[in-house]
């Protein structure tokens, strides 16, 4: 096995020992990077030199007998719409092809104070706003799988690099699917963190702008990885009490005990888009093998989480509205097609302007459904979901046609639905259909990350290989 293709967990053991040196994990995925970027163009502003010259200062430390931290070493992509310190932060935009960001992010700042050593940035739509991952400034992300099909959005180049066995490791950010949705269409592992685990702190002079509420109490950082023990690891190091953070935690959460065995509730369609069989599939194996590691399976009706997806096109989406005019004037085409039918998805719901009755309503409701999921999860409940309604989209399928576009936001419910209740979801491979493969979700109680990853690895453990995708 080359260097490029090992776990992260085995790569920071390694290198902590001096069985292998940092400078040669580092070479070895740049080499990697090479080969397999410019045909799936999942990373951007790759500068080896830099790297190379961090990995050795890792190596020097180890050497020196310092401080170690739990990635001391590893590399790392973060994702182009995160600060990271004089690297560019475009957002997948032309107006902004050479804006750098100031100082760290927060969540950047954890993985470096972890050792990590970033190789380079991943790439998004415009405005990481899609559930693909194209832009004007940077061009189309392909997934490993089949150029045809998405590597997800928004953190699309992150899951393709992953899958590609560039890094071992990707950062990401979530307010609809954003970490969870590429790792399913990659056959990677994604996790979006309980809202203020991992801080999403970003310095003001890297976001004038002030965020709007769902932004700000929505958006997640998080960790994506080519297996369940290294996504583990990553969380661990990023998760951080910053009280920079408007949402973050004073401390750090301790593992509550945990009843066993652990139930799960199965919730395969909410009545929003009725699930491909591919992906009905998928969850009924993951159900099984669920059951098989020891699990009380049982299949659930949870119409709260219909609910949710469906004050997620309110609440965001009255949000977005004021910011529209600048986003569209910034944005490509393709951004300006799928916002137009995303809003019209939402006007078949709530009208064509809401207004503000609606929209004070909705927030309101958001804490009644928050209150009722965590008593239904309790301490020893779970929720097995799709990761979507279908298997991974045809390219640009969101701006095909009115009717299409629609349906994509539909079939993304269990996507959507979570940022809105705030609790921790994990996508993981569980199958392959007609050369692509399909993820499930679990969903645990908030701060219940330890709980869902658990499961995520009896999945794993029972399911073959996905990636790397030796071929690239």
């Amino acid at each position: 096995m080359e260097l490029w293709q090992m776990p992260a967990t085995q790569l920071a053991a390694g290198i902590r020992t001096r069985e292998i040196s940092s400078a040669e994990v580092v070479a070895s995925c740049l080499d990697r990077i090479e080969e397999v970027n410019p045909g799936l163009n999942a990373l951007v502003d790759v500068r080896p030199e830099e790297a190379l010259a961090d990995a050795r200062r890792a190596d020097a430390a180890v050497a020196a007998g310092a401080e170690l931290g739990p990635l001391h070493g590893v590399p790392v992509s973060t994702k182009i719409n995160t600060p990271q310190q004089g690297r560019l932060m475009t957002h997948g935009l032309v107006p902004l092809a050479d804006a750098t960001a100031a100082r760290d992010d927060a969540c950047v700042g954890a993985l470096r104070e972890a050792g990590a050593v970033f190789v380079g940035r991943s790439n998004v739509p415009a405005f990481s706003v899609r559930w693909f991952s194209g832009n004007d400034a940077h061009g189309r992300t392909l997934n490993p799988w089949s150029a045809a099909h998405t590597p997800g959005g928004s953190s699309g180049g992150a899951a393709s690099s992953l899958a590609a066995g560039m890094t071992p490791l990707a950062q990401g950010n979530d307010i609809g699917g954003s970490i969870r949705y590429p790792a399913a269409c990659c056959g990677v592992v994604g996790i979006r963190p309980t809202v203020g685990l991992v801080s999403n702190w970003t310095a003001p002079e890297d976001s004038p702008i002030e965020g709007p509420l769902t932004f700000q109490a929505w958006a997640v950082q998080g960790p994506l990885a080519r297996n369940v023990a290294d996504a583990r690891l990553a969380l661990r190091a990023m998760a951080r009490a910053d009280l920079r953070d408007p949402f973050g935690v004073p401390a750090l959460p301790e593992p509550a005990p945990r009843a066993r065995p652990i139930r799960v509730g199965v919730v395969r369609d909410v009545g929003i888009a009725t699930s491909h069989p591919a992906v009905d599939g998928a969850v009924d194996t993951a159900a099984q093998w669920l059951a098989d590691a020891g699990y009380e399976v049982e299949e659930l009706e949870l119409p709260l989480l219909a609910e949710a997806a469906r004050l997620w096109s309110l609440l965001l989406f009255e949000d977005m509205r004021p910011g529209l005019p600048g986003m569209l004037g910034m944005g490509d085409e393709a951004l300006r097609v799928h916002l137009g039918y995303a809003y019209e998805y939402a006007a078949q719901i709530w009208g064509k302007e809401p207004g503000i009755d609606a929209y004070i309503q909705g927030w309101a409701r958001r804490a009644t459904l928050i209150t009722r999921l965590q008593e239904l999860l309790g301490r020893d409940r779970i929720l097995l979901t799709p990761v979507s309604a279908e298997p991974p989209f045809e390219q640009d399928a969101d701006i095909l046609d009115p009717e299409r576009g629609r349906g994509i936001v539909a079939a993304q419910w269990p996507m959507t639905s979570l940022p809105v209740l705030g609790f921790p979801g994990v996508s993981v491979p569980a199958a392959l259909a007609d050369g692509l493969p399909i993820g499930v979700q679990l969903i645990g109680g908030r701060f219940a990350e330890d709980v869902i990853l658990d499961a995520a690895q009896a999945i794993e453990d029972r399911a073959p290989a996905f990636t790397p995708v030796v071929s690239g």
